[in-house]
């Protein structure tokens, strides 16, 4: 089918346990993203109210008790121990380390972010029509000017979403109106303990909240009946095809993501340029598709000095539209290309290999 499409699935969990929620967007018929639940980590998003421990000397941070554990806040002063505060998971831990968290918490839905302490009143830049941009902060205004959250010492700001262009404006109303009583509801909260106030979005509400409008097909076994389980088993494994008989291999360590580029069969001179260019275009599909941040090295294909420009210039293009926060950090000593891309998605490789046995 062309076009986008989204599928809800519930995949069954060969061990006995809960059924793992799952999402895939599929663009053209072709796998695009995909988000898993795994039910032993915290989701991002999950907002605690926490309690200090003790400060990091020389690194700006202090650990907080939470309910799941240990926890750590950076770039923040002024905090004693034993004082609570409200904090947020803003990723996933690496294994044996405390949860990522941020004390500037955000409520944040398909049309609207709620920005605690940071008023105003502001729309995306990515909402080019002047007119559905007025017309979208007219309909936040008639909802928020009278409301308690904009109002006060310490007022909340929202920002409205690209998603506001183009949608309707009663569902825009809708949902800013549920976002705002929401976030009222836990910063109005006044307990003392470690607890959890709000749970992450899981993979479905994700789907609805951050991925374009799209048909959505939803139900449990929908993956296996549409014949995606082949692609879910290959990205259980390092290798990814691509054009022409070349390879990529994706293998994730505890310090970084490794990629290597192969030719195949292809001996002319110019297989290696062909090869590191489909890999630039490949290359952030998959990483998406597997959920891989941090360090990334890429170990390309052989190819002429005069031919890395080419090669970044496609791979600034093929980043351009991702939505995680990637850096083109350039090129290492021996010849490998490096990257620097955020931790902000389970790296799926291991749960996959699990689900399917």
């Amino acid at each position: 089918m062309k076009g986008l499409q989204i599928v809800l699935d519930q995949l069954t969990d060969p061990t006995g346990g809960a059924p793992v929620e799952a999402a895939l967007l599929l663009e053209d018929g072709r796998p695009s993203d995909l988000l898993l639940d795994d039910p032993e980590a915290v989701r991002p998003g999950t907002i605690y109210r926490a309690v200090v421990d003790r400060p990091v000397k020389g690194q700006g941070g202090v650990f907080v008790k939470t309910p799941e554990g240990m926890g750590f806040l950076r770039q923040v002063r002024g905090l004693a121990p034993g004082q609570t505060l409200l904090v947020q998971v803003t990723g996933y831990p690496e294994p044996g380390k405390a949860l990522p968290l941020t004390a500037k918490v955000l409520f944040k839905s398909r049309y609207c972010i709620v920005t605690p302490g940071a008023p105003g009143l502001n729309a995306s830049r990515a909402i080019r029509d002047d007119d559905a941009r007025e017309a979208a902060l007219e309909v936040a205004h008639d909802v928020l000017d009278d409301h308690p959250l904009m109002q006060g010492e310490d007022p909340a700001g929202v920002i409205l979403r690209s998603a506001c262009e183009g949608a309707d404006p009663e569902a825009i109303a809708e949902d800013i109106a549920a976002t705002a009583e929401l976030a009222s509801q836990v910063l109005a909260d006044a307990g003392s303990g470690p607890e959890k106030l709000l749970d992450g979005p899981g993979p479905h509400e994700l789907a609805w909240r951050d991925w374009p409008e799209a048909p959505v097909l939803e139900g449990e076994g929908r993956f296996a009946e549409m014949g995606l389980d082949g692609d879910l088993e290959a990205l259980s494994g390092p290798e990814a095809a691509l054009p022409g008989g070349a390879s990529l291999f994706i293998e994730a360590t505890r310090a970084c993501v490794a990629v290597d580029v192969n030719t195949g069969a292809d001996g002319s001179p110019a297989a290696g340029l062909r090869a590191n260019l489909a890999t630039a275009k490949e290359l952030p599909r998959q990483l998406r598709l597997r959920g891989l941040g941090g360090q990334i090295f890429l170990d390309l294909a052989p190819m002429g000095k005069k031919d890395r420009r080419q090669f970044e210039s496609a791979l600034r293009a093929g980043f351009r539209s991702d939505s995680t926060e990637t850096v083109l950090a350039g090129w290492t000593p021996l010849g490998n290309y490096e990257l620097q891309r955020k931790r902000a998605r389970l790296p799926l490789g291991p749960l996959l290999g699990k689900l399917l046995g």
